[in-house]
């Protein structure tokens, strides 16, 4: 007889606490709906593009010119072949102060990083009427990765399965690998990919906000950025 599917992974029991910043101005009903309309959109696969020239001409590099920020953690996690999602927190202890659905599969950021540097640029249009909404309050990015279009990227709520993963990552503040995943949502197979490390966020200005990974000293692995900018 056919082996049983195995058991999903079990739920985590949530302490994390809230960020010390935490907006508690939030407009649940608009991510949904955002995210509704979101995921009907396509994941544009274009070719490999081996110059990383980010949209709109090269954007000012604050870190490479000397410019200090404040240091968070970044995890980026995701099925192997579903969406992969960025969550920025204070610290690993604290709930997700951010959480943005990629237009990426897994595997395809996996392969990027493994060419050594990645630069992924999140653009929003500037309108008047959104001189009061701070940047990272944007419910929806148009996403370039290494100057080349992918598609959308959306602002979400943090879900369950979101602080599940965040729960099971709390001892964890830099590394990469594979956590169980949900066979009730992906298959008996399924598998978790995640990669956590230490981001310096700088701010530019009220419309530009960028996260440059820290590795650790001595280590030659990838190099990533990521770009919020509105234009």
């Amino acid at each position: 007889s056919p082996s049983p599917s195995p058991s999903p992974a079990p739920r985590q029991h949530v302490t994390l606490l809230e960020p010390s910043h935490q907006n508690k101005k939030k407009s649940k009903k608009v991510f949904r709906v955002f995210r509704s309309v979101f995921r009907s959109f396509p994941i544009i696969t274009p070719a490999a593009c081996k110059i990383p020239v980010l949209p709109g001409g090269s954007l000012p590099d604050q870190h490479r010119s000397g410019s200090s920020g404040s240091r968070v953690t970044g995890t980026l996690f995701g099925y192997r072949k579903g969406r992969v999602s960025l969550s920025i927190q204070e610290s690993p202890r604290c709930l997700p102060s951010l959480v943005v659905e990629l237009a990426m599969q897994t595997m395809g950021l996996q392969k990027e990083l493994s060419g050594g540097m990645v630069r992924i640029a999140l653009e929003t249009e500037k309108r008047a009427d959104k001189e009061k909404i701070k940047i990272m309050d944007e419910p929806l990015w148009t996403m370039f990765c290494n100057g080349k279009k992918t598609g959308y990227g959306v602002k979400r709520d943090a879900t369950e399965e979101d602080l599940n993963v965040m729960e099971l990552l709390r001892p964890v503040s830099m590394g990469a690998g594979v956590l169980p995943g949900n066979s009730e949502v992906e298959g008996p197979d399924s598998e978790m990919a995640y990669m956590r490390a230490y981001f310096e966020r700088v701010v530019g200005s009220k419309d530009s906000e960028t996260f440059y990974m820290l590795s650790p000293e001595g280590n030659n692995g990838p190099e990533l950025s990521i770009f919020f900018v509105r234009v």
